[in-house]
């Protein structure tokens, strides 16, 4: 499939399986009208691999070199796992992490785990954002253990204010595949 096809296909998905209406509190503590459940997306078995191609092709349209992708667990790791096994099917070795809120107590105390992302070009994935609070807590995690945010990427970003507040506090480019306004909820 062509990225216009695997573009098109994953927002019909989307539209189909992940948009939820009604009023919910979200991650944020804001109140919305609708939820967008992309973890019916990322953990669907044909959407994941349109969620990592999809994203890959964006990032390598925007010139985005990275060797790891991650992000706040949980939300965010099926999506480095689809940018992971994306970059598989495309021959390219690209790792996945995970990144706790707060460094463990035990055992080794690592906040981010899988492969050492210590002097690696890194992108910051999560599956949507309000604020952008979990992709910053994730980026300050993984730049205390040493990786180089090339990026944050989303699927979804809600038009909330995420993208400017990220680009002002991270200094590093957001990325979103879709916009509420394409899942017709502005």
């Amino acid at each position: 499939m062509t990225f216009a096809e695997d573009r098109a296909r994953l927002l019909e998905l989307i539209k189909e399986l992940a948009v939820v209406h009604g009023k919910v509190i979200l991650s944020s503590g804001n109140e919305a009208d609708y939820y967008v459940d992309l973890r019916r997306i990322t953990l669907h078995h044909e959407a994941s691999i349109l969620v990592g191609r999809v994203l890959l092709h964006l990032l390598d349209e925007r010139g985005i070199e990275f060797e790891s992708a991650g992000g706040l667990t949980m939300g965010a790791d099926p999506v480095g796992s689809a940018l992971m096994n994306a970059g598989r099917e495309a021959g390219r070795a690209i790792d996945a992490f995970v990144c706790r809120k707060a460094q463990k107590s035990y055992g080794m105390g690592r906040q981010v785990e899988g492969p050492n992302v210590d002097g690696r070009r890194v992108v910051v994935v999560e599956d949507t954002s309000t604020t952008g609070g979990s992709a910053l807590t994730a980026v300050e995690g993984v730049r205390n253990a040493g990786g180089d945010i090339q990026a944050v990427v989303v699927i979804v970003d809600r038009n909330t204010g995420a993208k400017e507040r990220i680009e002002e506090e991270a200094g590093v480019p957001y990325i979103y595949a879709y916009s509420s306004d394409e899942l017709g909820l502005s």
